[in-house]
């Protein structure tokens, strides 16, 4: 994750939004340059762990690099939903907001999906279509 990450950015990065954890959180605070800030929101790497998860190796750098990392929960932000609905909704019209999706076909791929999900295997929304 990280030589992609830095192939991706090679000048590194100012602001990220971190749902994986694990190598990628580690891969986010090693390519962010200093100052910068990561969106901790997810830690879908971490789900279902059967033991202690490891901090990530170089938490240091965060230090280093005088990041700002912050943990951000959808429900502090429910009052601004109204707002967000009213702007997302031109956005996504405009074509100015885009979305990714990961599509599986058919119900008997849900299994592998819902998988591929808990993996993080997915771009964006994970989609099991029913039907073409």
């Amino acid at each position: 994750m990280r030589g992609r990450l830095a192939a991706a950015a090679p000048d590194g990065i100012d602001l990220t939004l971190e749902l994986v954890g694990g190598d990628h959180l580690e891969a986010a605070i090693a390519a962010a340059r200093p100052g910068g800030r990561i969106g901790l929101i997810g830690a879908i790497s971490t789900y279902n762990a059967a033991g202690p998860i490891p901090a990530p190796t170089n938490l240091f750098q965060a230090y280093a690099k005088e990041l700002t990392l912050r943990g951000l929960l959808i429900t502090s932000f429910f009052p601004l939903a109204p707002e967000w609905i009213t702007k997302a909704s031109g956005w996504l019209a405009d074509g100015t907001l885009r979305t990714e999706q990961t599509v599986y076909d058919g119900l008997d791929q849900a299994p592998a999906a819902f998988l591929g999900l808990m993996r993080g295997a997915n771009v964006g929304k994970m989609l099991v279509r029913l039907a073409p």
